[in-house]
């Protein structure tokens, strides 16, 4: 159903991207979209109401979505995308978990502590959990600004023409005859959904796309996983496969 797919993915584009490319349509035969979604996702009929004037009242058909359903889809939709991704940002699993590592190439782990309420984020080295403060420069580091960072730089990488050309190489070897172009194109569709997404969403594309990060005191650097990169372009492609074909 839409609105089980909605809660698992967060994101009404993305939905709409995936019901297109099963073919997907609307009574009239139009590509869904975003707005039908979020109209079909609004409407009270499924839930056994019937609506006049504004107004709902109990109807005489059978509910088809329970309304435990109804009202978890529309907890989500009373939210902002960047809201929903801050409050659960902290039951998620860290962004990047097993990817980011010290000046002396020791492992960093997610960690966090409460003071007064609130909840703090941090990853922290694993050599100075072990062997004290002194054995590392950087012995923690604030867990929303280093993913934040990691993100920036990640969307920026995945613009670069060298970033593109080396995609492009591998993607042919997964998908056979695709073009440069559309490996560009399929890279530039990620960036403006990116706030939509749940954060285990974000959690995996991230470890899809990033062998490590490196943190070092004069910043950090990010090695990418190419074969996870041309990866993602055959998920992206897929979404759009029917506006290709138009």
């Amino acid at each position: 159903m839409r609105g089980e797919r909605f809660l698992k993915v967060g994101s009404a584009t993305l939905v709409a991207r995936a019901l297109n490319a099963e073919g997907v349509t609307t009574r009239r035969g139009k590509p869904i979209d975003k707005g039908f979604l979020y109209k079909l996702l609004n409407n009270r009929v499924y839930i056994g109401m019937a609506v006049h004037k504004g107004t709902a009242y109990p109807g005489e058909h059978e509910a088809i979505i329970s309304l435990d359903l109804w009202n978890r889809v529309h907890g989500i939709l009373g939210e902002s995308p960047r809201v929903r991704a801050r409050r659960t940002r902290t039951t998620e699993p860290a962004l990047l978990k097993g990817l980011i590592f010290g000046p002396a190439s020791g492992a960093m782990s997610p960690t966090y502590t409460r003071k007064g309420g609130r909840l703090y984020r941090y990853y922290v080295s694993q050599s100075v959990l072990k062997l004290g403060p002194e054995t590392c420069p950087i012995r923690r580091v604030a867990a929303a600004e280093i993913e934040t960072a990691v993100v920036d730089q990640l969307r920026g990488m995945l613009r670069a023409p060298e970033i593109v050309v080396r995609t492009w190489r591998v993607a042919r070897q997964l998908m056979g005859d695709i073009q440069e172009a559309e490996v560009r194109e399929a890279l530039e569709q990620l960036d403006p959904i990116w706030d939509e997404l749940f954060p285990a969403e974000q959690a995996r594309i991230v470890q899809l796309l990033v062998e490590r990060v490196d943190v070092s005191l004069d910043g950090i650097a990010i090695r990418l996983r190419t074969s996870g990169i041309a990866s993602l372009v055959t998920e992206m492609r897929s979404m759009t496969a029917p506006k290709r074909a138009a």
